[in-house]
């Protein structure tokens, strides 16, 4: 059997009520997800969700490795992936999607993010991260 290993992160930034969280409706499948990709090369987990949110995204991200949570599925016959989240703060950079892999990016409140993913555990993942982010933040 064929082993994948993507990583990724729940992005937010502070918003008007609350935080607001990073989608994207990717071009494969079209589903509402968090930024991710493959590990490439020798990269860290950590390496590979940073290059990941820039190149989908166009931003620069702080990544918080206290939260740190896997899922994995089979995304094809005879292929086990795994993905490991952390959580990020965009620090910088301009918002552009990355035209091939992204057909639309969102930022929402935590309701509305619920609703919009896809899967039910990205939205396990996306509560596990606001939780997280609530108890941190006081």
């Amino acid at each position: 059997m064929k082993q994948e290993k993507s990583c990724g992160a729940i992005c937010w930034r502070p918003g008007q009520t609350g935080r607001e969280y990073l989608l994207l409706r990717h071009a494969n499948g079209g589903h509402w997800a968090f930024a991710k990709g493959h590990v490439e090369g020798d990269e860290t987990e950590e390496q590979t969700a940073l290059r990941e949110i820039a190149e989908e995204t166009g931003l620069a991200a702080r990544l918080d490795t206290g939260f740190r949570r896997t899922t994995a599925y089979f995304p094809a016959p005879d292929v086990w992936k795994e993905v490991v989240y952390f959580v990020a703060d965009i620090t910088a950079g301009h918002q552009q999607r990355q035209l091939e892999e992204v057909e639309e990016i969102a930022w929402l409140p935590l309701d509305q993010a619920l609703s919009a993913l896809t899967y039910e555990a990205d939205r396990q993942l996306l509560a596990a991260a606001d939780s997280y982010l609530t108890q941190k933040q006081g």
